[in-house]
């Protein structure tokens, strides 16, 4: 029998996460569950979103005994009450910043990673709770339109500010042209409640709006200047002014997680009244466990050991300790599949660097390079992996970690950033102190020869990514809004 998952309010009004069905297709499966779990279950039905097997489907399509079908509700994770089919709405319009990088750019090319996917989920989780948000970014190209309706509630719209092909490096020089042209493009719209900058580069845009408009600034950072720098990845220095200068003004700050919040106040003195932990979500009806055979056959993986790096290839997020990783380990055929790409001229230097290095490997190793997938398509690679690695040099959250553990893969990662908020140690994961690629392979060579501890690790894991949800960040986030709205403004100090 086909299994019918559910997730967030359809859950909480079936009483159950699943449903054994006997059905040829979608609309059988779901005209089943509605007959079992009444009119509540059916009104909020039409609204949901449909996944079999973590991809999209249609009602007509055709499932088998062995095929997931997944009910996700318009707002991912969220919590309603029974007798309303609606979260509460605050009315909020948030201009959301986001200089560097769009959300509709793809996860793992150029400068986007999970502050992308950040930026469309909270926005997406939002508006689904009544609020209005208009997200700016930088057009980087002339044929992108000038405006995009992402979906109700939710507008992209695109700034002219600078050459098209500018680098991340030299866009703090347009910052005040952004600014400028933000806030001529504010003046049309109705009124802003607050400002949500991502990124130091947005958070220097949303400090000068902020005394222009005279409205609350909250920032996230997504990564810290002075983190990368205790790294070995020295930051240029206006940077880390700016950093300071925009944590004394934002009203809040948003840390995506304990270690983050450690960071802000103890590298920049930031008020711990005024620095907030949200944590990231994840799609649970899209990031969820699978058939792992399925996965490898799907995507045309060899049927030994799959160990999965995904990410943009640099040395930050350490993929030259993945191959080094795979060099080091006993399993003589494993394969190492990397989801990635690079970007500018060091970008391009490093992937030939780490090319050349997986060049060099064993016979039986072998390094598969893919291209950056749409996001949608990454839940295929997590189920087709045994163990996910995550050795990056610095880390404010982990979102890959995140999505593998909601996948049901265990993952070894760098002891780093809210990583070590994420992953307990033995149980849901393992932490590796440092890049020694041999410790890493220890660790990656045990679970392979013990299955009953990987899987033990992988149950655990899919429980705890169960109590992160977009619809959860979103909710805590407006209630940070509602909060600044209510108190004076922060002085620049």
């Amino acid at each position: 029998m086909a299994t019918l998952r559910l997730f967030a309010s359809i859950r909480e009004i079936a009483g159950t996460s699943s449903l054994e069905v006997d059905a040829n297709n979608v609309s059988d499966a779901i005209t089943e569950a509605c007959a079992q779990f009444g009119d509540d279950f059916a009104a909020l039905v039409s609204s949901c979103r449909i996944w079999v097997n973590g991809n999209p489907a249609e009602p007509t399509d055709s499932v088998t005994a062995q095929d997931e079908i997944a009910l996700l509700p318009p707002v991912s994770g969220g919590s309603v009450n029974h007798d309303s089919m609606h979260a509460q709405h605050t009315g909020l319009h948030i201009a959301i910043l986001s200089l560097h990088t769009s959300p509709l750019a793809q996860p793992g090319t150029g400068d986007s990673g999970g502050m992308n996917v950040y930026i469309r989920e909270v926005a997406s989780a939002l508006a689904h709770r009544g609020s209005t948000c208009t997200i700016y970014v930088r057009k980087s190209d002339p044929e992108l339109v000038d405006e995009v309706e992402l979906e109700s509630g939710v507008h992209i719209v695109q700034i002219e500010a600078g050459e098209y092909e500018l680098e991340k490096e030299e866009l703090y020089d347009i910052v005040d042209v952004f600014t400028d042209r933000v806030m001529k493009d504010l003046q049309k719209r109705k009124p802003v409640d607050i400002i949500h900058a991502n990124y130091w580069l947005s958070g220097a845009v949303g400090h000068k709006l902020k005394h222009q408009l005279n409205i609350p600034l909250v920032t996230t950072f997504h990564t810290l200047g002075e983190t990368k720098k205790k790294s070995g990845f020295p930051e240029p220095s206006e940077r880390l002014q700016a950093e300071t200068e925009i944590i004394g003004c934002s009203d809040v700050v948003v840390a995506n997680s304990e270690n983050e919040q450690e960071q802000l106040c103890h590298l920049y003195g930031a008020n711990t009244d005024r620095v907030e932990i949200v944590p990231l979500g994840v799609e649970q009806a899209l990031f969820s466990p699978g058939n792992p055979n399925a996965a490898k056959d799907a995507l045309g993986l060899p049927t030994g050991p799959i160990l999965l790096f995904i990410g943009r290839l640099q040395s930050l997020k350490g993929v030259d300790v993945a191959i080094s990783t795979l060099q080091a380990m006993d399993h003589e055929n494993a394969t190492l599949v990397i989801v990635g790409g690079a970007s500018g001229q060091e970008g391009s230097f490093y992937e030939s660097e780490i090319r050349n290095l997986a060049d060099n490997l064993p016979v039986a190793k072998k390094v598969v390079f893919i291209p950056p997938q749409p996001h949608h398509i990454l839940s295929t690679y997590y189920r087709a992996a045994d163990i996910v690695i995550v050795p990056s040099r610095s880390e404010s959250f982990g979102l890959v970690a995140l999505e593998a553990a909601a996948c049901g893969v265990p993952v070894v990662a760098s002891s780093v950033g809210g990583l070590q908020n994420f992953i307990e140690d033995g149980k849901t994961g393992f932490l590796i102190e440092g890049w020694d690629a041999d410790k890493y392979a220890q660790v990656v060579d045990y679970l392979l020869s013990n299955p009953f501890k990987s899987t033990e690790i992988a149950m655990n894991a899919v429980d705890k990514a169960q109590t992160y949800t977009w619809g959860q960040t979103a909710g805590r986030l407006q209630e940070i809004y509602q909060s600044v709205l209510s108190k004076t403004l922060v002085e620049c100090r």
